[in-house]
């Protein structure tokens, strides 16, 4: 009997030939789109780049019918507003930045949909993620690994998987560089097949993640000082959700000299500016771990390390704090590492683990 695959049809070109190339491989497939939220909830802007849109339900939904495969749309908003929505406004609230897309894998894209196609009686999901995944004998263990395609490898965002998670998981798209993804959907004319890459976190309209968290969160923005790294104030400022690490522009602030957002403090509403060389670290703490390659760090190992999705790895060593905690040292200087992102350790293009950095 043909094994039987739930894909995640978000209505994005990626997802769509995910489908068409495991049907091709004579998989049992069908289409599952998640609904998470209402446009008129978030007030997207139907011009901005972003997933999970009414439109994208109707791009998946067609080309599961031109495919001839069942569509099913699920509605995991609760969920969606309580583990990723709430605690992105949780993190901004405690000063940190955080990246919200990270949440949705871990807690709604894969968790939740793998639940639902057991219940179904299906065997895997499959995403049109851009990474691969490979059983390893010799540890018995799951491994992430990067994707073909530098330039789209996602495995970064991919971290948060569980060993379950992967055993339960396609990712077709994993050895193919997305030129010829393009091509697949145009030959087998997809409706989405010129359609753009969502480029913006799906429920923030423009980017403008302070006036989200006001306006759709109920998050107070309170006014405070702007202080230099001696303490002294030098200006106020809109609220600490208003900044982030490394920030130079819409400081509204002149000190005859450029100025950097070095830190933020949440128990004093404080943000400290600092000249672009104090943005500069020699290590960070990571905490809230997954780690895929091995069950946990029990002594120092040399890895390359990503503290951004778009940065290139870094050689750093990781020191095991405790079952939950790794310190990193990095060979080198590090710019505007910042508290809620997350930082992924590299083994070559296998995915060691990571977690979230503290500071």
């Amino acid at each position: 009997m043909n094994k039987k695959v739930m894909v995640a049809m978000s209505g994005g070109v990626d997802s769509s030939v995910a489908a068409v190339l495991l049907r091709d491989q004579g998989y049992d497939i069908c289409g599952a789109t998640l609904k998470l939220f209402s446009n008129e909830d978030v007030e997207t802007n139907p011009r901005t780049r972003t997933c999970c849109s009414l439109e994208d339900v109707e791009d998946a939904r067609m080309v599961c019918y031109k495919l001839g495969i069942e569509h099913f749309v699920f509605n995991f908003g609760d969920s969606f507003k309580e583990d990723v929505m709430k605690k992105f406004a949780d993190s901004y609230c405690m000063g940190n930045t955080p990246n919200p897309c990270i949440d949705c894998n871990r807690y709604i894209k894969f968790s939740k949909l793998i639940q639902r196609a057991l219940l179904m009686e299906k065997d895997y999901i499959a995403t049109g993620h851009y990474a691969q995944i490979e059983y390893d004998k010799g540890s018995g263990r799951y491994l992430l690994k990067k994707a073909v395609d530098p330039l789209k490898d996602q495995s970064y965002v991919l971290y948060v998987l569980t060993q379950h998670d992967l055993s339960r998981t396609l990712l077709p798209l994993g050895g193919m560089y997305k030129t010829d993804v393009r091509k697949i959907a145009e030959e087998r004319d997809l409706v989405n097949a010129r359609k753009p890459d969502s480029q913006d976190i799906c429920f923030v309209r423009d980017g403008d993640y302070a006036g989200f968290l006001e306006s759709k969160m109920g998050v107070v923005s309170r006014k405070g000082s702007f202080v230099d790294t001696k303490g002294n104030v030098v200006g106020q400022h809109k609220g600490i959700i208003h900044y982030t690490v490394g920030q130079r522009k819409g400081l509204g602030i002149a000190l005859g000299r450029p100025a950097y957002v070095i830190s933020k403090n949440k128990d004093s509403n404080t943000v400290i500016l600092g000249d672009n060389e104090d943005l500069y670290s020699e290590r960070m703490t990571v905490s809230d771990l997954n780690m895929i390659a091995m069950e946990k760090l029990t002594q120092p190992m040399k890895a390359l390390v990503k503290t951004r999705y778009s940065q290139k790895e870094t050689e750093a060593v990781l020191h095991p704090v405790d079952e939950n905690k790794i310190l990193v040292e990095f060979a080198g200087r590090q710019r505007a590492i910042t508290p809620g992102q997350a930082a992924v350790f590299y083994d070559g293009d296998v995915v060691i683990g990571g977690g979230t950095i503290m500071q």
